[in-house]
């Protein structure tokens, strides 16, 4: 049997290889396609189109990669053509993965969407087309699973996944020393996020926020990357001041540079939920182009743009976003969460909050694959569609 399944970033690959892991378990002799990122390959599923290569965000910049963004597309829509399969995963990325869900409908494969495109804090006018294109849709946050319900879309609310992932994998003195970081600094970690975009726009800012800090706590400064990232190709740009600012790059271990880190300065997104989840204070930021911020400014319907701010339903971590993210604002909120221990105490307080509304009694991934497995049906025919 034929399993199609698609993640178009780094997030979209962990939560995406959660489910995968439990359907071969289920589904014992079923082969695996798509697009897919490292987490997933390594599972054996085949990258017909790889998951670094959809790994943009901004309407300005999607615009500048769409002819390299649609041969992908069409790419994975001829691969699924020639081998239909019984089911397809889709996870995050709306924008591509819901065009992918219109042909795959045409070709009578049910679409299984994980990650629930935040249709709630923007453009809510097309979740109308959504029931015709979903078969299940798997949410993360508490409070989509109603949202969507009242709207028509078969949604259910498996829990976020990362609460049964994050953790630690090592204790603060073996991870300071294996990293070679001096115990009596204060450790401040940099989460410019996951794409080359984000961390080529995030890290100026996030330099000029460290040497301010520098200048009043001593500092251990750690430079979180995915696998990979931490490559000459993709920091060569700013080999000169992670050196001048003796900012160590650590790939691949996120997870414990967010754990054992007294703040974490991240981009908003996912890794602002890991955070949370580790119980570590935080700022958070973002910024893209200007012609993206002025066209989509006015379409977000939401308080907040912090995912743990919105679950809290009150700011729990500053946002500092667009013109507000500068070097001397962001080492200001830093600075007092530093300097004030009980503000950092009520932030914890706060995220520990958050943890609980995303924590469920069984295991998020496992659930949505067996829901997955109650739906599917083997294919024994191919069907063309037009892209």
């Amino acid at each position: 049997m034929q399993f199609l399944v698609s993640a178009g970033e780094a997030s979209g690959d962990l939560y995406a290889s959660g489910v995968v892991s439990h359907l071969r378990r289920m589904l014992p002799g079923t082969s695996f396609y798509g697009c897919a990122g490292p987490r997933l390959q390594a599972l054996g599923v085949n990258p017909i189109v790889d998951a670094s290569r959809l790994a943009v965000v901004g309407l300005a910049e999607v615009v500048l990669h769409l002819p390299r963004i649609y041969g992908e597309y069409r790419r994975l829509l001829q691969s699924a053509e020639q081998n239909r399969p019984a089911a397809a995963l889709l996870t995050d990325s709306p924008d591509f993965h819901l065009r992918v869900a219109r042909r795959l409908k045409a070709l009578d494969v049910p679409v299984f969407y994980l990650v629930a495109p935040q249709l709630w804090a923007w453009r809510p006018g097309r979740v109308k087309s959504l029931p015709k294109l979903v078969d299940k849709l798997f949410c993360l946050f508490p409070f989509e699973e109603r949202w969507f319900r009242e709207r028509g879309v078969d949604a259910v609310y498996i829990g976020h996944p990362l609460t049964s992932v994050v953790r630690r994998s090592t204790p603060r003195e073996e991870f300071l020393d294996r990293n070679a970081l001096p115990a009596n600094r204060r450790l401040v970690v940099l989460l410019p996020g996951s794409r080359i975009g984000e961390v080529h726009r995030h890290l100026p800012t996030l330099f000029g926020a460290v040497r301010e800090l520098g200048r009043k706590f001593p500092l251990s400064v750690l430079l979180a990357t995915p696998k990979g990232f931490g490559s000459a190709q993709v920091l060569a740009k700013f080999r000169e001041p992670i050196q001048s600012l003796s900012i160590k790059v650590l790939e691949d271990q996120t997870w414990d540079c967010i754990g054992h880190s007294d703040v974490a300065l991240a981009a908003s997104g996912t890794v602002t939920v890991e955070a949370a989840i580790l119980g570590t204070p935080m700022v958070t930021f973002y910024k893209v182009s200007p012609i993206s911020w002025y066209a989509a400014r006015h379409l977000v319907k939401v308080p907040f743009l912090s995912m743990v701010n919105l679950i809290a339903e009150q700011q729990v971590v500053p946002e500092l976003i667009q013109n507000a993210m500068t070097p001397g604002a962001i080492a200001a909120e830093a600075a007092t969460l530093l300097a004030d221990e009980s503000k950092a105490d009520r932030m914890r307080a706060g995220l520990a909050s958050v943890r609980a509304a995303l924590t469920v009694d069984s295991d998020p991934f496992e659930r949505a694959a067996a829901s997955i497995c109650a739906s599917i049906r083997p294919v024994k025919s191919t069907v063309a569609v037009d892209a």
